[in-house]
């Protein structure tokens, strides 16, 4: 059910919002943004209940739409040169959750691993985890491409995760 707010808005009751399903639409690749812009405007225009969209970077090609249903982003989509398809059925909340959820870097990270550093003066290089400092955000690691042990401290937004530590047996 809508309210009416003043003379031609409305807000949607709390059973309507939770009445919305996500559905992916198949874009031309590289053309997500454009596509939710196109698609939100539109949306807009012809007041058609599309709640959220969703383009993430890591899924190519497809964007996502929360909508009341399938007809509204229908509606929304067509004529649009950059939309391939939309494609049957609807998603669920779960199948999404890990890619809306950012995990820290550092909480995967462990004294002893061996890490790959992607940014800075040291790219390219190896190096292994000798602290991790949570608050901080910060690690500090030995590089092991050099012939001497050299300490640094780096952010862990520059490291990425080549191999973790072997868990040492007691005999």
């Amino acid at each position: 059910m809508k309210e009416r707010v003043g003379n031609d808005d409305f807000r949607m009751t709390e059973t309507e919002q939770r009445q919305s399903a996500i559905y992916p639409v198949k874009t031309t690749g590289g053309q997500e943004r454009t596509v939710a812009t196109f698609v939100a405007a539109r949306a807009a225009q012809k007041k058609k209940p599309i709640y959220s969209i969703l383009a993430l970077d890591t899924w190519k090609g497809y964007v996502l739409f929360e909508s009341a249903n399938s007809q509204s982003v229908d509606e929304s989509i067509q004529g649009f040169k950059h939309v391939r398809s939309k494609i049957p059925g609807m998603m669920q909340y779960k199948d999404i959750e890990k890619f809306l959820i950012t995990k820290s870097m550092v909480a995967e990270l462990n004294v002893g691993d061996t890490v790959e550093i992607v940014a800075g003066p040291f790219k390219g290089m190896r190096a292994k985890l000798n602290r991790v400092d949570q608050a901080k955000q910060e690690v500090t690691a030995i590089l092991l491409d050099t012939p001497f042990q050299m300490p640094i401290t780096l952010s862990a937004a520059y490291l990425k995760l080549v191999e973790r530590a072997k868990p040492e047996q007691t005999a």
